[in-house]
């Protein structure tokens, strides 16, 4: 079983606060064998990370901003356009041969597409069902809780925006030690999903700065 982390963000991300080598020095220092670099909206930090010498497999990827919320496709390098209709986003990664991944569906303040709409949650290949940046858990276990009904695969990540806390959500994958591998094993329900919560200070504290620059971006004259 590999030790993976498929949810991490870097400096290429607006909130992000880590380097991609401090990202994947990380990664190795506690024992991660692959990584998804999904940066929000943009895939400049994976193809960064693949450039990086390493012994972690880099795994590509891209958090996209769709109407509804937010979606994860990994295994890909061309940019989604963020703003689509959250199907119209599924239908344009199926075209670039991404994996689908429906990422903190039920988090309140977290852009969780299904509390908005259902319909997503059949049409991925994947439900995040541990995110490691939750204060009680709740949203995580009706994830997994749905992902079991409807049959779906459960994978976990730490949805790191700090190198420090890589590794806090993990999925073990039962792969070959490449990404496409992974990937295809991911697609076949291979996965156990596990990890720990974020520090909640560390949480709000980040949460808060967010938001604040949301504020702040919103008053500068257009």
């Amino acid at each position: 079983m590999l030790n993976c982390d498929l949810h991490i963000h870097t400096r290429y991300s607006r909130d992000g606060e880590s380097s991609v080598e401090e990202v994947i020095r990380r990664a190795e220092l506690v024992g991660l064998d692959a990584i998804a670099i999904t940066d929000h909206d943009t895939v400049e930090g994976a193809l960064h990370a693949l450039a990086v010498p390493s012994r972690v497999i880099i795994i590509p990827g891209i958090e996209v901003s769709t109407l509804q919320g937010h979606l994860l496709v990994l295994g890909i390098t061309t940019p989604i356009p963020r703003g689509l209709e959250v199907t119209e986003t599924i239908r344009h990664a199926r075209t670039l041969g991404g994996l689908v991944i429906l990422p903190h569906p039920f988090h309140i303040w977290r852009h969780g597409v299904a509390r908005r709409q259902r319909s997503p949650l059949s049409e991925v290949d994947a439900i995040e069902v541990f995110n490691s940046r939750y204060i009680v858990g709740s949203a995580n276990r009706k994830a997994a809780r749905i992902a079991r009904r409807i049959g779906k695969p459960c994978v976990g990540g730490s949805d790191a925006h700090n190198a420090r806390f890589v590794g806090y959500g993990r999925t073990l994958v039962d792969a070959e030690p490449d990404s496409a591998s992974i990937i295809e094993a991911i697609r076949a329900g291979r996965t156990v999903a596990t990890g720990r919560m974020t520090p909640l200070r560390t949480y709000t504290r980040q949460s808060l700065r967010n938001t604040w620059k949301k504020f702040t971006r919103g008053m500068q004259p257009r």
